[in-house]
């Protein structure tokens, strides 16, 4: 059994066999390359010059990557950690939101060692924030301050608890 057969029961199956039916012809100029694609050759891979850090699912780094921040601090300490699990995992991703949090902290302790006081209310769209969302932004601090309090209350409680 030809695969056109094999498979002719799957929707939309050889629908680019025909090169006139093809959706980009006539405006593509084409070359008949396009049913060779077994046929080509790996191009170089990127060199690798700084660490990359990848699935632990994948044999190998991927063809491109990017290399304009590699993981550093402590931040990278906990993006080592998760991509030693299956990206199907939490233990995964969550690690991964924890280092985005703490690389935002490290960055702003970067920049006072560098003498530049970053202005954070600026960066983060306070200004926008209560300009068009005032209700909205005053909840969001009335919520921090009522989680802030309570962790304060609870370490205190298990502080005293311990004496």
């Amino acid at each position: 059994m030809d695969l056109e057969n094999k498979f002719s029961h799957i929707k939309g199956w050889g629908v680019d066999a025909d090169p006139k039916n093809e959706p980009t012809y006539p405006i593509k100029k084409y070359t008949g390359d396009d049913h060779e694609r077994l046929n080509w050759e790996r191009p170089a891979l990127q060199p690798l010059t700084v660490e990359v850090l990848h699935s632990n699912e994948r044999p190998g780094l991927s063809a491109v990557y990017g290399t304009s921040v590699p993981p550093s601090g402590l931040s990278g300490n906990i993006r080592r950690f998760a991509f030693k699990y299956s990206e199907s995992s939490y233990g995964h991703w969550l690690p991964l939101l924890v280092a985005d949090r703490v690389n935002v902290i490290e960055g702003i302790v970067d920049d006072i060692k560098k003498g530049h006081i970053p202005n954070i209310f600026a960066e983060k769209g306070w200004k926008a924030e209560w300009k068009y969302n005032r209700a909205g932004m005053i909840r969001k601090i009335a919520l921090t301050a009522l989680a802030t309090a309570a962790l304060v209350m609870l370490c205190r409680k298990s502080k005293a608890a311990k004496r």
